[in-house]
């Protein structure tokens, strides 16, 4: 009996697939067999059910400091975020005295100047638009040698490289605890429990947006 996945023979799709996360939250649902099991615990003796339910507790516990632990992670995203819709309204303010930037940038900017109240709907979309004005800017930072000599506009773009590398860092830790919760929720018989009996769902980790993909093929060079 040959390879059940063979690379040499196929099937293979010659015009490749993309990848996207699917935006769908699972719920976390017990049947009647496991009830039967906590029952059955009891039935046979006290002590079983007691530790069975002080495990539980703990289970209870542990999947709230994972939700607090989300929520930090979360908001050391939003931080630096905030850090550079600061850098990029620095930044317009001294380019758009030397030059007229596009409309697209100066609606950004208007829009984010309300204030950055990220949440899990729009955190992605605020960070478009940053990433989208940022681009705009660097642009005419590299087009035009009187910007590219003007030192505060040449921090701003160090600053703003620096803290896409954190905001890069930080969605990959917010990821990898979306990631455990979405395995410990499902974890049988305790979490998977108490993950059913308070209703939580599975979490959706960071996507991109489809213009960030969209870049991410265009041709560089």
């Amino acid at each position: 009996m040959g390879n059940e996945l063979n690379e040499m023979t196929g099937p293979v799709n010659q015009s490749g697939r993309d990848i996207n996360v699917i935006e769908k939250q699972l719920p976390v649902k017990v049947g009647a067999g496991t009830m039967i099991f906590q029952i059955s615990l009891w039935v046979l003796a006290i002590i079983p059910g007691l530790v069975f339910l002080f495990m539980k507790v703990n289970a209870k516990k542990y999947l709230d400091q994972l939700q607090q632990r989300i929520q930090h992670n979360a908001s050391q995203i939003d931080n630096y975020l905030e850090q550079r819709v600061q850098i990029l309204q620095n930044a317009v303010g001294i380019v758009e005295k030397s030059i007229d930037l596009d409309k697209d940038v100066m609606k950004s900017v208007a829009a984010l100047r309300g204030g950055v109240n990220p949440n899990e709907e729009t955190r992605s979309e605020i960070a478009g638009q940053v990433d989208s004005a940022m681009r705009s800017i660097n642009v005419a930072f590299e087009a035009y040698p009187d910007l590219k000599g003007h030192r505060a506009l040449a921090d701003a773009m160090q600053q703003n490289s620096y803290l896409q590398k954190e905001i890069t860092a930080a969605r990959e830790v917010y990821n990898d605890t979306v990631l455990k919760w979405n395995k410990e929720i499902f974890a049988w018989p305790t979490k998977m429990i108490v993950a059913a009996k308070n209703g939580y769902t599975s979490r959706i980790p960071f996507t991109a947006s489809r213009e960030t993909k969209e870049q991410a093929r265009a041709k560089f060079f």
